[in-house]
């Protein structure tokens, strides 16, 4: 038998069938892998199909880590190329080219280049995921639900999530004195956007079971094998029928804000917040409009969903790593707390200018930022070809472009002693030292993330609540240091953050 088979094996028709399909495989994997060799840009020589990021797909080490490698490998260089699978991408790390990038010369990359499909996600359409035209109408038609008097109009419904917040950590304390940070932050961040953005009282808080924090984990939720298999192939996706996103928690979030906006029209209730944005843009862009490419119902529903989920996870995230750092830095914590009551005494209550006076805070926050971005990259695509000023690079039309924030904000050229949670590398005197293009917690350029002050007034609100009631403070299940889940795009404690809070009075 083991005669036969071997016979076959090394019968020439066999032998030439076989070589042909490696030969076919191994082209396949690699033909893409010259770009950056034909255009002299330096790179590491990539492997067969996975390139220069086996490590991030085998789940060995974190996207960070693989990225800030690459990052470091060329420290003496202004760009380098790097192969994620088959796909090329060009880093960017001279300050002055990312902001050429992101500011000056927008026009040549005003896309992300993720370019999703809306039959395997539905915010596909939503404004993070847009492009060209569309992208600009969606942007002007959101903007003015985050105008600094649309703002003010939202304090009383922060403050009542906050003091909901407040009674929900007072009777954790006396159940248990170990809160893990980062679902709690979730609860009153979604909260929060779902009474200012869209009028929808949750009370997630309180409720363990709330139908819009399950389904919100439920989309934040990301396969590694769905990941790897875009990769390569989102057709395949697309032919087997799989979404990105789970389809219960898709179908709940239509449904519900399909609901708001029926109910809004058929009431004739007019408030001045983003799904009173989304619904005057559905007038204008749906249902009067004559454009042969308008956008469709199913547009609207999409940055509903987008504005909800950009609204809780960057802001949940932000607070359980800004109060982890709070509760090992007990003097950073002494000081932000001295600053809130000296401006609590001065403007009487926790108003709108109580929180703009909040300097201190602000440079927490800005270091938080820094060591704790939400994501570890901002993401172009050229849609012209773009001659790179000073030097002999010529960015082709097409081309993915990566600036890795994450590892500019680990820079000791930019941040020295970079581990280190130091707010004081934010004071206006440190800060003018830096040059600019080495600061993205919330983006830069035109697309800069519409909802920022939104979500600095919310964190500050929070954080002025828990530090004048209470203590905060490592527990027995506070880890350190904190290890990250691997096969995310977006930094997520692994065991969760776990603090303990401590009533002051």
């Amino acid at each position: 038998m083991i005669s036969c088979l071997i016979g076959f094996l090394f019968h020439t028709p066999v032998i030439s069938a076989i070589v042909a399909i490696a030969a076919f495989l191994y082209y396949y994997s690699t033909n893409t892998h010259d770009k950056w060799q034909k255009l002299n840009v330096p790179h590491d020589r990539p492997w067969p199909l996975v390139g220069n990021t086996v490590k991030m797909l085998t789940l060995i080490e974190h996207q960070l880590a693989t990225i800030d490698g690459i990052y470091k490998r060329f420290a003496d260089k202004k760009y380098c190329g790097f192969y994620h699978m088959k796909t090329p991408f060009l880093m960017i790390r001279d300050p002055e080219l990312i902001n050429n990038i992101l500011i000056k010369d927008f026009s040549y990359f005003p896309d992300r280049g993720f370019h999703k499909d809306p039959a395997l996600n539905i915010i596909a359409n939503g404004l993070f995921f847009l492009e060209g035209s569309k992208w600009k109408t969606m942007r002007q038609k959101l903007s003015p639900g985050f105008t600094s008097g649309k703002l003010k109009l939202t304090h009383d419904q922060i403050v009542a999530c906050s003091d909901e917040l407040m009674r929900f950590i007072k009777d954790k304390m006396i159940e248990n004195n170990q809160i893990e940070v980062k679902e709690t932050m979730g609860k009153y961040s979604t909260d929060v956007i779902g009474t200012c953005a869209f009028g929808l009282k949750l009370d997630t808080v309180k409720n363990e079971d709330s139908d819009f924090r399950s389904n919100a984990r439920k989309i934040m939720k990301m396969n590694f094998r769905f990941l790897l298999t875009e990769t390569v192939s989102p057709k395949i996706l697309k032919f087997l029928g799989i979404s990105e996103i789970s389809p219960e928690a898709t179908s709940f979030y239509t449904s519900a804000f399909r609901e708001v906006i029926k109910y809004r029209e058929e009431n004739g209730i007019i408030r001045h917040d983003v799904a009173q944005s989304l619904i005057e843009a559905r007038k204008e862009l749906v249902l009067n409009s004559t454009d042969e490419n308008k956008f469709k119902e199913e547009d609207i529903i999409a940055n509903a969903i987008m504005m909800f989920l950009a609204g809780f996870e960057p802001v949940s995230s932000t607070l359980s790593f800004c109060l982890y750092q709070l509760a090992l830095n007990q003097h950073i914590q002494n000081k932000m707390r001295d600053e809130m009551n000296s401006k609590l005494e001065q403007h009487g209550k926790l108003n709108n200018e109580f929180l703009v006076d909040l300097h201190y805070t602000d440079m927490v926050l800005a270091e938080t930022g820094r060591m704790y971005a939400v994501t570890n990259a901002l993401f172009r695509e050229a849609v012209n070809t773009y001659h790179v000023p000073g030097g002999k690079l010529v960015i082709e039309k097409g081309t993915k472009i990566m600036i890795p924030f994450h590892s500019i904000h680990h820079d000791p050229k930019y941040y020295p002693d970079p581990y280190t949670f130091d707010p004081q590398r934010f004071s206006p005197e440190e800060k003018a030292k830096r040059p600019s293009g080495t600061y993205f917690p919330f983006g830069d350029g035109p697309r800069f993330c519409i909802g920022k002050r939104f979500a600095e007034l919310e964190m500050k609100m929070v954080l002025s609540q828990i530090l004048t009631t209470f203590y905060v403070l490592p527990c027995e299940k506070t880890e350190v240091p904190l290890k990250l889940q691997n096969g995310l795009p977006m930094m997520v404690a692994k065991n969760g953050i776990w603090l303990r809070f401590q009533s002051i009075s």
